[in-house]
């Protein structure tokens, strides 16, 4: 093999796996592994999207310590929140938290199954939105500085945080 495109899921958002195939010499045909890196840790990703000018839902900056910080940010932004894994992905990690009296339990729970899941326990807080659409943009590059659009498509379809039906072009 020459090239390996890793399709969509556990390989593709894997920094390691893209670095390795770059290391022997197999043209990688996703993003770089440093790139994997950032946006695969929620709070980074969302420090380089502000960075970059674009409006992110308010919550923490990065993972909260303990119920307590938890419970001050909840009191900030207002419920309800939704509690999530750093490191996390495919539903995993999350709780939907509505009020207060269930935020300690909503925590523990969203910090055993991210330390399960990613090995990693770390949690931070958002303002949940409630019935969100969820659009992506297709794009893909050359790694020559040529990209194309192709197209967008709505992922709304959900249970669990995962997706049932990707519908293009979106409705949206």
């Amino acid at each position: 093999a020459d090239a390996i495109h890793p399709g969509y899921g556990f390989l593709a958002e894997n920094a390691d796996f893209a670095q390795i195939c770059l290391d022997h010499e197999l043209v990688w045909i996703g993003p770089s592994p440093s790139v994997i890196e950032k946006m695969g840790h929620k709070s980074e990703a969302k420090r380089t999207m502000q960075a970059a000018g674009c409006p992110v839902i308010p919550g923490s900056d990065g993972p909260v310590a303990n119920v307590a910080e938890a419970r001050k940010l909840a009191q900030e932004i207002g419920f309800p929140i939704m509690i999530k894994a750093v490191a996390g992905g495919g539903g995993r990690g999350m709780r939907l938290v509505t009020r207060m009296e269930n935020l300690e339990s909503g925590f523990e729970m969203a910090h055993a199954e991210a330390e399960a899941a990613f090995n990693n326990g770390d949690l931070y807080v958002e303002k949940a939105i409630l019935e969100p659409r969820h659009v992506e943009i297709q794009i893909i590059g050359d790694g020559q500085g040529g990209c194309i659009y192709l197209g967008e498509r709505d992922c709304s379809a959900q249970r669990r945080h995962q997706k049932l039906i990707e519908e293009a072009p979106s409705p949206a």
